[in-house]
């Protein structure tokens, strides 16, 4: 997506806490709170564990950190929600933490803001779809490259195609090529961007889990 003047505000976030708040309570409420019989690990609403949240909600905090145009983590929170949440209700805790932080930047023009939401949830489709089965380490790494290609590409066309909708460009078949065009420079924080927050959020769950799986094992023989 292209940044105009930084960002495009056009409500107020005053009603944003109870919004969240609500789906937060929705998610609960699809779900139960079990145990992972093998690690011992607390899950969240979605059969995910709490790291799982901690570390998706981590990532969308980073947002309010300075940094370059388009470099964000929305597309890896999307592929790493889809790969570590098994149930749909599960993807409702990593939409509400894109909704605050979002709360926090300022919402944009809506039609633009509805496409971004729509290539996030085409990214959290790519990572259930393509990396939630995986068990081979390698064959997950390879997968996860190709998953995260995938997702900078959607996101990409998704995105600006929300640009060109949201009338900064004409809407004709040139306004959109227009748009694409003037959009590609960007891309490349996009995708270097997805490669790190992915980096960042597949190998730091993987390192805590090794971690918790440690000392799970440690406590049992104890």
């Amino acid at each position: 997506m292209q940044e105009v003047n930084g960002s495009i505000p056009f409500s107020s976030t005053i009603f944003v806490p109870d919004c969240v708040w609500r789906l937060l309570q929705q998610a609960a409420r699809s779900s139960h709170t079990s145990r992972d019989p093998a690690a011992g690990a607390r899950f969240i609403p979605g059969g995910a564990p709490v790291m799982v949240f901690v570390l998706i909600v981590l990532a969308a905090a980073s947002r309010l950190l300075p940094h370059p145009p388009n470099f964000a983590p929305v597309a890896a929170i999307g592929l790493f929600a889809g790969a570590h949440t098994n149930r749909k209700a599960g993807w409702l805790l990593p939409l509400a933490a894109l909704l605050a932080s979002d709360a926090v930047l300022g919402f944009y023009h809506p039609v633009g803001m509805l496409w971004n939401y729509i290539a996030f949830a085409a990214c959290l489709l790519l990572g259930s779809g393509w990396l939630a089965k995986q068990r081979s380490f390698t064959r997950s790494v390879v997968n996860i490259v190709g998953a995260v290609l995938s997702s900078s590409l959607a996101f990409f066309v998704l995105s600006n195609f929300g640009m060109w909708a949201s009338g900064y460009y004409p809407r004709t078949w040139a306004g959109l090529v227009e748009c694409y065009v003037a959009a590609l420079p960007f891309f490349r924080n996009t995708l270097a961007s997805d490669v790190v927050y992915s980096a960042a959020l597949f190998g730091g769950y993987a390192l805590l889990a090794r971690v918790f799986d440690r000392r799970s094992g440690a406590a049992v023989r104890a």
